[in-house]
């Protein structure tokens, strides 16, 4: 494997982990500007106010969004697992003779 390889791979991984996680941080934030708004508006200051329409509205978007994101997941998977033989292939003669598999 090279230096480019590896680099190339974190980012791919790097980049997937972000589009996964975009739309309950995305909402996440969202409800908490408008409770925030909302609390000093009316100056209730009670701290749970934040975390309930939070955990409700991330885990609507969970359920929504649910089967594109592990989609997305799966679809890596995949392609990781698929490529993994090609990945074998190009790095043989990096092998170390004697830790090579025993031929069958």
């Amino acid at each position: 494997m090279t230096v480019e390889f590896v680099v190339d791979f974190g980012r791919r991984a790097m980049e997937l982990i972000l589009i996964l996680s975009l739309p309950m941080l995305l909402v996440g934030l969202a409800i908490g500007l408008l409770v925030s708004i909302f609390q000093a508006t009316t100056q209730i200051q009670e701290m749970t106010l934040q975390f309930i329409p939070k955990i409700v509205c991330i885990t609507l978007v969970l359920v929504i969004a649910g089967p594109w994101l592990l989609d997305k997941l799966m679809d890596y998977t995949l392609q990781i697992l698929e490529s993994f033989p090609q990945w074998i292939r190009t790095t043989e003669g990096l092998a170390t003779p004697g830790l090579a598999p025993a031929a069958l």
